[in-house]
């Protein structure tokens, strides 16, 4: 009697094993049964998933793509070549017009022999859609960073064409320095969607070699300073070590944290540059006065295009300080500024110790 309870059971575990799956399952056998159905794949196909047991394949996937095929007439599984082991991700809608992602996986009589069954992942096409809201964000993102460049250079450049001869040389120069600061601003932005693309991938070319932190980030404070009005205090701790870095990089890295502090505090802009206590290397600390970053959101500021508040950008320029850090072996943190506003501190090291 035991003996028989626990093979009763076995169908019972092996439905309560794929109820437990976050996605939707259903097998069905060579002859087209319908052997398993969990709950979530037959909430996806609009059947009850203990009706759907015994039926024919067809009545239970009543998938359709756009020109109202269903996917076994597409698929036809049973009847494809002995060297298809599956059916890649592919796009359907079910009976309330939901887009459903399917995958599909033969089992066969060895390596090369018949099917003796098949099994269907069975994937609610929501989270798809909302990856495709996010690239559409994105591509608005990025339309309307470029558009904003554009037009300044696109209204000047006509401008000079048609009234050069009424224009003074000062008016000309200041226009041309418009141009170039547009044009500028717009390479920029390209550079820093090549490096997100290049971070993303592991294809980051860099070319490191001994270089003076301080000579770096005096430059980087000098232009910003140039450029903004803004006033920066800059101090350095005396006889710190030189850093091994990419020096465009380690320049890209302060750039983007001074910029981000200007963008995002308001008063005093401080830059620090101290021997490292984490590491054989230098710290980099670019405190601002600001509101601050709440410790809940400190990760997130590490991803693309997350923005703050409204003073706008791309929402790359932290991603960016991050993944340069890293591959070089270095690492950012966040903390409170003494001031009131946040501390984003770079720890950058003397040696290499770039990740393998």
């Amino acid at each position: 009697m035991s003996a028989q309870r626990r093979v009763d059971s076995a169908p019972t575990r092996l439905r309560s094993l794929a109820d437990a799956y976050p996605d939707g399952i259903l097998g069905a056998t060579r002859e087209g049964i319908v052997t398993i159905l969990n709950a979530q794949g037959a909430a996806l196909l609009g059947i009850d998933a203990q009706e759907a047991l015994g039926l024919p394949l067809p009545e239970v996937l009543r998938l359709l793509d756009q020109d109202g095929k269903t996917w076994l007439e597409v698929n036809r599984p049973f009847e494809s070549i002995s060297i298809v082991r599956g059916v890649p991700e592919q796009s359907w809608l079910n009976a309330s017009g939901e887009e459903v992602l399917t995958t599909g996986k033969l089992v066969r009589d060895g390596d090369l022999g018949p099917v003796l069954g098949i099994a269907v992942g069975l994937r609610s096409g929501r989270g798809r859609a909302r990856l495709d809201r996010e690239r559409s964000d994105l591509v608005a993102m990025v339309a309307h960073e470029l558009r904003s460049p554009l037009t300044g250079v696109k209204g000047f450049v006509q401008a000079l064409l048609n009234r050069w001869d009424k224009l003074s040389d000062d008016q000309r120069k200041l226009m041309l320095t418009t141009v170039n600061a547009d044009a500028d601003r717009l390479a920029r932005l390209i550079a820093e969607l090549l490096d997100v693309a290049r971070i993303d991938t592991d294809r980051l070319q860099l070319y490191p070699r001994e270089s003076s932190a301080e000579v770096l980030v005096r430059r980087v404070v000098d232009n910003i300073e140039a450029g903004t009005s803004r006033a920066i205090r800059l101090e350095v701790e005396d006889d710190l070590p030189e850093v091994f870095a990419d020096p465009d990089k380690f320049t890209q890295v302060v750039t983007n944290l001074v910029e981000n502090a200007i963008r995002h505090g308001q008063g005093q802009v401080s830059v620090g540059l101290a021997a490292s206590p984490s590491l054989d290397g230098v710290r980099i600390t670019v405190d601002d006065e600001g509101d601050g970053i709440p410790v809940e959101l400190r990760r997130r500021v590490f991803t693309k295009f997350w923005t703050t508040g409204d003073s706008g950008g791309t929402g790359l320029g932290m991603y960016i300080v991050g993944g340069l850090a890293r591959a070089h072996g270095g690492w950012v943190t966040i903390d409170d500024a003494p001031g009131g506003g946040a501390r984003v501190m770079v720890d950058w090291p003397t040696e290499d110790r770039r990740p393998d």
